[in-house]
């Protein structure tokens, strides 16, 4: 077995040291780490490649293994409409602050409100809606349109990813109220996927 060390290493550095192995044609990889967001990050690739994987704590965090009977998570495939072409499928929409412009801040906020929800009630909504930064905080705050909004869009099949580093910088991991904590590599992978990028 490939044994890795992802202690003291910020997302998304511990997947993809995992990641590299994997690609490098290791079948069986172990990491340590020391966060739970990494767990979640590390399984969650693993359970997307068909993966069995197992989790067992260990002193001052946990030990992730590629397993051949160990739990294997079902990916999320968005059930959304989308338009393929040359560059790819459907469109991403970034997130990365909670306003809209420069100038007065209340006004840029209800303006990213209004976008949000604009996006909620479009005919095609977005394959994936990726917030970071300072744009975390919409989805781990007290608005409720803006929740209710992306809640909207998620039922509607769009994948939502919120930036765990930047929700741990922020001190409001615990409040997020819709979304699934991520990393950059996901989130620059959805762009990538996306025939195109709005940025808000």
């Amino acid at each position: 077995m490939v044994e890795l060390d992802g202690f003291g290493k910020p997302c998304p550095l511990p997947l993809m040291l995992v990641k590299k192995a994997l690609d490098e044609g290791s079948t069986e990889v172990g990491i340590r780490v020391d966060n739970e967001t990494a767990v979640a990050n590390i399984t969650r690739m693993l359970g997307q490649k068909g993966l069995g994987y197992d989790v067992v704590e260990i002193e001052g965090g946990w030990f992730i293994s590629t397993s051949a009977d160990g739990v294997v998570s079902e990916a999320v495939t968005p059930a959304v409409a989308t338009v393929c072409g040359p560059q790819g499928c459907g469109y991403s929409v970034f997130v990365g602050k909670d306003h809209v412009g420069e100038g007065d801040p209340e006004l840029g906020y209800n303006l990213m409100k209004m976008a949000i929800y604009t996006l909620s009630e479009a005919d095609v909504v977005p394959a994936s809606l990726l917030f970071m930064n300072s744009g975390v905080k919409l989805v781990c705050g007290d608005e409720s349109q803006t929740i209710e909004s992306v809640q909207a869009m998620q039922e509607k099949g769009t994948e939502v990813l919120v930036c765990g580093t930047c929700l741990n910088f922020y001190g409001i991991a615990d409040d997020l109220k819709v979304g699934t904590v991520s990393n950059m590599y996901d989130i620059l992978g959805r762009m990538h996927e996306a025939g195109k990028v709005i940025s808000l």
